[in-house]
């Protein structure tokens, strides 16, 4: 698919189709696609894990999902994103190279959660991105380390219809050419 119109066609999905099985390969891809993201001295710290059971992602969703993200997401798959703690933007002697300590982490894993959703999008399925959850809850049930910040839930599977696109800004309001 043609760059261009994989932006125009990726949108946060707030309904998902029933019955929707998403095979192993296509989340691999998905994943390779993601490592191909650039990262703090290619330390490639970012992590994920993958909930397709349909039982797993029933619980996951009524448990550790607040209720307007647990009324969205029905049908959906998950995606946890998280990164290693303390290795992106710290020196080899674990000192903070400036303010951003592991938010350079958090960056690192954006890059790569966006090419994760693109890929996605080009497959034919859809996402959407939550950073409200049951953040303990979900480490248990996924026996996340502790060592490694969770950044997002990602639900995936297919769109039920296609949402309007968000108008966007103007280039004019985003950007200073010098």
């Amino acid at each position: 698919m043609e760059f261009s119109k994989l932006l125009e066609q990726r949108r946060s999905i707030r309904a998902y189709a029933e019955g929707i099985e998403i095979p192993r390969e296509d989340i691999e891809q998905m994943i390779y696609a993601a490592q191909q993201a650039p990262s703090w001295k290619n330390s490639q710290t970012g992590r994920y894990y993958v909930v397709l059971s349909r039982d797993m992602a029933e619980t996951l969703r009524l448990t550790c999902l607040p209720d307007f993200n647990r009324d969205r997401t029905e049908h959906a798959g998950y995606i946890v994103a998280t990164f290693k703690r303390g290795f992106v933007g710290f020196t080899s002697e674990g000192k903070a190279t400036d303010g951003l300590g592991d938010g350079w982490g958090a960056y690192d894993l954006g890059l790569q959660n966006e090419n994760l959703l693109l890929k996605a999008r080009e497959l034919g399925y859809d996402t959407l991105i939550m950073g409200l959850r049951d953040e303990a809850g979900i480490r248990e049930m996924l026996s996340i380390p502790e060592d490694e910040i969770m950044v997002a839930v990602i639900a995936i599977g297919k769109r039920v219809s296609d949402p309007i696109k968000p108008a966007r800004k103007p280039i004019e309001e985003i950007v200073k050419f010098f």
